[in-house]
């Protein structure tokens, strides 16, 4: 029972240091110099490569050894990392699938998973598109769906065929649409027979090759050419800041990178990158075109590295165990009772 004790004030006492540890999130301080050499094998969401990219940059530019990053969709990149085990990271704008943890587990990898940023999945037109700024979920779902013209979908829209340019059905941002507007049933938007690439670059030229083109992608491309494209709001929202953190927004979603413990073990300069990615890419993320992990999900992010280092906790999975001992030594307490 002291030991029980001893170990809850131990870990309550990790939790003093909580607000010590905020400022540069209780990870320890990253020297890229020490690790010029090895390699840092990264692949998978198209959404997720420009900030994996500029991290890898400023990696590179600490004098860190240079990543190589692959986009090629979610669902390839978990491929490569869960199932031929050729990669280090997997990146990843949706979660993994219970399948693809069971394709891991049978190479003998366990994935981490580390939240990174929020993305409003952008749903665009081209700037030369005049009559339409704002659509429901219904109303998406007949755009890529059912519709031939404009005019299926709103009387008032003109009477010409609409044009379609979605990611390919690897992507997670597929995925994720199919989900959200589909209810999980890819048939109906494939059915459609829209123009499908993995390069958001290409979905852009298409969109903007006509004003009756429409098509999706992260909200970092939309950024990049927003000179040319103009963004829909769902249902009267707009995507910013504010609407995906508070999740207002309907097409808000998480950005990840996956790893394993095995591997930062194994590898330090892959160990080392995660660390640094995750200390740096509050400042970078906006930047690039997307929004902050909420301070939840980004703690936890912290937690899960700490953890896989043989560190405790010092945000959320902190208190989670903290949680959990208080109710172990609570049972303890009435099972001593009892035996009175």
């Amino acid at each position: 029972m002291k030991t029980v004790r001893l170990l809850a004030i131990l870990l309550a006492t990790s939790l003093l240091l909580v607000p010590a540890l905020a400022h540069d999130h209780g990870l320890p301080e990253v020297d890229p110099l020490d690790h010029a050499d090895g390699s840092i094998i990264t692949a998978g969401s198209s959404t997720v490569f420009p900030l994996s990219e500029r991290m890898a940059e400023l990696w590179t530019d600490e004098g860190g050894v240079a990543p190589s990053i692959a986009s090629i969709g979610s669902g390839a990149g978990f491929e490569r990392f869960c199932v031929e085990g050729e990669t280090d990271i997997s990146n990843a704008s949706r979660a993994i699938k219970d399948s693809e943890v069971e394709s891991c587990a049978a190479i003998g990898r366990e994935p981490i998973e580390f939240r990174v940023g929020t993305d409003a999945l952008a749903v665009t037109v081209s700037a030369e598109n005049d009559f339409v700024s704002d659509v429901t979920l219904e109303e998406l779902a007949m755009i890529f769906s059912s519709a031939e013209t404009w005019a299926d979908v709103r009387a008032e829209w003109p009477a010409e065929v609409i044009q379609r340019f979605i990611p390919g059905t690897d992507s997670g941002t597929f995925d994720y649409f199919v989900e959200e507007v589909f209810d999980e049933d890819e048939e109906p938007i494939l059915s459609a027979n829209p123009q499908l690439s993995e390069d958001d670059n290409v979905l852009v030229q298409g969109i903007t090759g006509s004003p009756y083109a429409i098509g999706f992608f992260g909200y970092a491309y939309y950024v990049e050419n927003a000179d040319v494209l103009n963004i829909l709001n769902i249902e009267g929202i707009e995507a910013n800041a504010e609407t995906t953190d508070d999740g207002s927004y309907p097409l808000a979603r998480p950005l990840y990178i996956y790893s394993d413990a095995g591997i930062m073990a194994e590898n330090a300069q892959v160990n080392a990158f995660i660390n640094f990615y995750l200390t740096y890419v509050n400042d970078e993320v906006v930047d690039v075109g997307y929004f902050p992990a909420s301070s939840y999900a980004f703690s936890g992010a912290v937690d899960y590295w700490r953890i896989a280092n043989d560190m405790l906790p010092i945000g959320d999975a902190a208190l989670d165990l903290r949680d959990d001992e208080a109710k172990h030594m609570d049972d303890m307490d009435e099972d001593e009772e009892s035996s009175e």
